[in-house]
């Protein structure tokens, strides 16, 4: 069954009667464009196949119920939550992610409660995004309950853009996740066979065309299985350094640097923030390079571009982890055309652009590489891009 079927049918046997109506959101691979976004730069993502589907139901005591369906086909459960009490701090684990969701609605004048039923096949801690399918859908979800539907072209009826910034606000404020607007963006906005070319700065966005088949390649998706947190030190560190960079060479943000003017910038840095700066600048240029490419209908000739962006944010931005770095390089040894990893870092998955014709010996390759250095196998499937966040028919 699909993941709105499965939340459906377990709304069902939680609740012994249909939900009012299921709602999903994708995870989602970004191609080119890492740690860009809280810069004001470009990214390029696209939704996965994969999504996360909640089953609601109105409620008319102001209570959150949320009930997730797990892989091995149990029910968890949280407490019974108070949406007019909550506060960041006052829900801990997997509920704070739908917990955010309503505080921020709460603000924006939906605060009605609901009984919520989660299930999905985005791979958890991959560095997939599942938190941010979790957030978009649940999101939707409660808006769905208020009468409020996604691109009605009504008056006060909020854009998928401004969805992606409530998201992020649930986020960064109640989860205390320093995020960009990646995830919840590409969530929201992607389409079928496209990537989605993202001027954060602006919010101007591009479906650029992305056609796998026909370029007779295929983007392959390497789970290391080493989770990551967005929560987690790292990543905020990060983002901390590139905002203090910014006030030392005095821009708004670091896509303010150019890339003929990054030799001059970093020569005013310390030697901590200079790599970061130098990642964050020529990641915008990859990505630009990438679009090109793409406009010109040369997707098999990206690939230098996506071995640059690894080799990027494993010396400069110090991101990468040996898992990710042997899925990188045994994949590129096998023949893929080019790879890198995805995400926030510090563990998650890598992709690569394959070849069909060699995607059986680079997965092979891979699997391989994983066993001989004693690693747990690592999970592995093609992706391609797929639609975004929306009402799903049950």
């Amino acid at each position: 069954m699909s993941p709105a079927e499965d939340a459906a049918a377990a709304f069902h046997r939680i609740h012994g009667r249909a939900p009012a109506g299921v709602w999903s959101a994708p995870g989602r691979v970004n191609l080119i464009g890492e740690h860009t976004d809280y810069n004001d730069g470009f990214v390029l993502p696209f939704a996965l196949p994969h999504r996360l589907a909640v089953a609601a139901t109105p409620r008319d005591d102001g209570k959150l119920n949320v009930a997730t369906l797990g892989d091995d086909g149990q029910l968890q459960y949280s407490d019974l939550l108070d949406i007019a009490s909550l506060e960041p701090g006052s829900v801990e684990g997997w509920a704070a992610y739908p917990a955010g969701v309503a505080w921020v609605l709460r603000d924006h004048g939906h605060a009605a409660g609901a009984d919520l039923v989660i299930a999905g096949d985005v791979p958890s801690g991959a560095g997939l995004s599942s938190s941010h399918a979790l957030e978009c859908a649940v999101t939707l979800a409660l808006l769905g309950l208020a009468g409020v539907e996604l691109d009605a072209e009504l008056p006060g009826t909020p854009t998928r853009p401004e969805i992606a910034r409530w998201v992020q606000r649930s986020e960064n404020d109640f989860v205390g996740a320093p995020t960009g607007l990646l995830d919840q963006t590409a969530s929201l906005c992607c389409q079928d066979s496209c990537v989605l070319f993202l001027d954060v700065r602006s919010g101007e966005m591009e479906q650029v065309p992305f056609p796998l088949a026909e370029a007779g390649v295929r983007v392959l998706i390497i789970d290391t299985r080493t989770k990551h947190s967005h929560a987690e030190g790292g990543y905020g560190e990060r983002r901390r350094g590139t905002e203090r960079a910014a006030e030392l060479l005095g821009v708004k943000a670091l896509r303010d640097v150019t890339l003929s003017g990054l030799d001059a910038a970093l020569a005013q840095l310390p030697a901590d923030l200079a790599p970061l700066v130098r990642h964050v600048v020529t990641e915008n240029q990859r990505v630009l390079d990438v679009v090109a490419l793409l406009h010109q209908g040369r997707l098999t000739d990206i690939g230098p571009h996506l071995d640059a962006s690894h080799a990027s944010m494993r010396d400069d931005y110090r991101i990468s982890t040996s898992e990710l770095d042997l899925a990188v390089d045994s994949a590129r040894s096998a023949g893929a055309l080019g790879a890198r990893m995805t995400g926030g870092g510090f563990g998650g998955s890598a992709i690569a652009l394959v070849r069909d014709a060699d995607l059986e010996h680079v997965r092979a390759a891979v699997e391989r590489a994983f066993e001989a250095a004693g690693l747990r196998r690592p999970r592995t499937f093609t992706a391609v891009p797929s639609r975004g966040a929306g009402r799903d028919t049950v």
